[in-house]
């Protein structure tokens, strides 16, 4: 609701709730995904819609999210040069509705602590000159030459160049949700499912392939219709899941552009081909025919891309050992992630390709680490001051009551000496976190004093990162237990369960 949006310094100004202690309800009774559109949240979602069509946006699905008061709007596939277009017209769209709504949109990737926060699924295939989808595998994938030297491509791709890919969805909103067991984890790993994982087996063991068996749902019921079993996406912790015929990148943070993510994938996928290509004609100079060359080095290429490949849970603590063994780089956060970018084999590979200089390169790094310093800048700041201008004061205002009601209720004749102490210890909690609110608040101005003395970039973005975030996460769960003791009448913000739950 835009009234309570407006209520929360934080929201209006860096897009989430840098304070907000979590509610009894949240999303754990998994009643949200999928349920009835709530009539106001419906009547808006129409009215985007109309005026997308107007637009030329083919907007195609609307439903609910996983997190409270989360939705979803999913549009036609399009070229990517106009759906990166339509995407940005798209979110404009979207804000300016709501305020005729009286409703606020939130595109930050993670508004509320706790609960799952909000990315873009970009699908990802690429066509010929006819419109056929080169990654469409077809009834038989095993003999679909084509399909194959495009998937694996595609995989090697992600194998070599998965650095890249994650750092084209760097930025200070994607960390607090990347690897959040709700997101995909920062580690780039492909997901092909059961039948496409046979097939390469196949290939790379150079053992007979069958036609794939035809898997049903047995219901158990003779009134109910025979259901065809899903070969492919069974796994959504994947970041890059193959989905049929294309592949689902589901890092893309909700509040960014999709252009960069798919000019860094088409470019990485690009010299796959290319190298692919050199591989197989070297065979073909050798003596090799067409389809022995490309069998040849489809076997090569997944002995080479095997280590990406994972069907597992993505977000389990074993998959992170395991990814390290494999050799796959894990950037947790933006700093990490963006020095990928002035590396010289990232500016060879853009240079070979002619898609960016190094100097275009090094301005885009540049660019998206001061974006992330000032981001984190501003949020320190603002989360400083909120501690001391609104929850200090509701914290010392209760401590004033609490102490008064101690003082005369000592002073009541006939009363037990545990009547007495009424309200002591949340006298003395309260006192406590008080101090160590005030404690906070000092040792978060030191820290961005100190990353603000950093005349490097990358150094001061790293102490952003490392030095100043743990306070911010110190000083909010401080202040979060004061919201949880304190008299609600004196708690100006609206809180999560106002925010998710009223509408």
């Amino acid at each position: 609701d835009k009234t309570l949006h407006n209520m929360r310094p934080d929201l209006v100004l860096a897009g989430r709730t840098l304070f907000g202690a979590h509610p009894p309800k949240g999303q754990q009774l998994e009643d949200h995904y999928f349920g009835s559109i709530r009539a106001r949240v419906l009547s808006y979602m129409m009215e985007v819609e109309d005026e997308l069509v107007k637009l030329g946006i083919p907007v195609k699905t609307r439903h609910n999210e996983v997190a409270p008061n989360q939705f979803e709007i999913a549009p036609i596939f399009e070229e990517v040069s106009v759906a990166a277009d339509h995407n940005q017209v798209t979110m404009e769209v979207l804000r300016k509705v709501a305020i005729k709504h009286s409703l606020a949109l939130l595109l930050h990737e993670k508004p509320f602590s706790g609960i799952n926060g909000s990315g873009k699924h970009n699908n990802f295939s690429m066509c010929d000159d006819f419109g056929n989808n080169l990654l469409e595998p077809g009834h038989t994938p095993f003999d679909n030459l084509q399909f194959l030297v495009i998937l694996l491509a595609t995989i090697r791709a992600v194998k070599t160049r998965g650095h890249l890919l994650r750092a084209s969805v760097a930025s200070a909103g994607n960390d607090h949700r990347l690897g959040a067991n709700e997101a995909p984890p920062a580690i780039m790993s492909v997901f092909i499912g059961e039948q496409l994982m046979e097939v390469i087996d196949r290939i790379e063991n150079e053992t007979a392939i069958g036609k794939s068996k035809s898997t049903t749902l047995d219901l158990g019921l003779d009134q109910l219709p025979i259901i065809r079993k899903d070969a492919t996406d069974r796994n959504r912790t994947s970041p890059f899941a193959f989905t049929g015929n294309k592949f689902e990148f589901r890092a893309v943070g909700s509040s960014a552009s999709i252009a960069w993510p798919n000019c860094v994938l088409n470019t990485i996928v690009a010299e796959s081909l290319d190298v692919l290509c050199d591989r197989i004609e070297a065979k073909m100079r050798t003596g090799d025919d067409f389809k022995k060359a490309v069998l040849s080095v489809a076997r090569e290429t997944i002995t080479e891309v095997r280590p990406v490949i994972f069907n597992g849970d993505n977000y389990s603590k074993e998959w992170e050992k395991e990814a390290e063994k494999r050799g796959l780089i894990n950037d947790r956060d933006t700093p990490s992630a963006l020095k990928h970018w002035v590396a010289k084999e990232t500016v060879d590979l853009f240079s070979k390709y002619k898609v960016f200089k190094e100097t275009e390169l090094k301005s885009r790094y540049h660019i998206h680490l001061e974006s992330y310093i000032k981001t984190v800048n501003i949020e320190a700041m603002l989360s400083k001051e909120m501690a001391q201008t609104i929850i200090f004061p509701a914290a010392v205002h209760y401590i004033h009551t609490l102490s008064k009601t101690a003082k005369d209720l000592s002073q009541v004749a006939g009363l037990d000496d545990e009547a007495k102490k009424f309200g002591h210890e949340l006298l003395n909690e309260l006192v406590a976190l008080s101090a160590g609110l005030n404690k906070e608040m000092k040792n978060l101005d030191k820290a961005v004093k100190k990353a603000m003395e950093e005349s490097d970039f990358q150094k001061e973005a790293e102490e952003y990162r490392h030095k100043v975030i743990p306070v911010m996460n110190k000083l909010r769960e401080t202040g979060d237990r004061i919201e949880q003791l304190v008299d609600d009448s004196l708690w100006s913000l609206p809180k999560y369960r106002e925010m998710l739950f009223l509408m």
